[in-house]
């Protein structure tokens, strides 16, 4: 990461960053072009590990893809606002990046507790899964992501370059 001073420095931190996030895009081996989609999600921890779920058609472009190779890249971003400073403008966000496999799941308790996950990322925790209509078409994926990173530009924080120029305009 080439900005160290904005990078997010521990794993619970880069998390809660991912677990505010309304949506993430998964990226993909489209063959000549990459593919990316944004998905609806739910995550957990698992053995100190983002586990991501989501969900979408059993057919189509994106389980295609998942099927032929399971190596994705999750982004997910919260954006605060567009802001400006001595230097220029600058736009205020969180953001997480991360790598894993994903497995499409097959298991129907699994299944489940993957739509749980994320409904209760909506604030949906009590619908009844069980009267889903829907149930029996929708598919379900699991990220496990490997590797996770995180960055952010917060309002009111200053990074060197900041402290630098800040430093310089009140030497006497």
């Amino acid at each position: 990461m080439r900005r160290k001073d904005r990078e997010i420095q521990y794993s619970a931190e880069i998390f809660d960053v991912l677990n505010r996030c309304d949506t993430v895009r998964i990226g993909m081996n489209g063959g000549e072009f990459p593919y990316v989609v944004p998905v609806s999600f739910g995550m957990e921890i698992v053995n100190g590990k983002a586990v991501i779920y989501f969900h979408g058609a059993k057919e189509g472009l994106k389980a295609d893809l998942l099927r032929e190779n399971p190596s994705v890249c999750v982004e997910g971003d919260i954006f605060i606002r567009v802001e400006k400073t001595e230097h220029g403008i600058t736009v205020r966000y969180e953001s997480v990046i991360g790598f894993g496999k994903c497995q499409l799941v097959t298991d129907i308790d699994e299944i489940k507790h993957g739509l749980k996950v994320l409904l209760g990322h909506y604030g949906q925790h009590d619908y009844p899964l069980d009267r889903c209509m829907g149930l029996s078409h929708v598919m379900v994926g699991k990220i496990v992501l490997d590797k996770i990173t995180g960055k952010r530009n917060f309002p009111g924080t200053m990074t060197s370059a900041d402290k630098a120029a800040e430093h310089n305009q009140f030497k006497i």
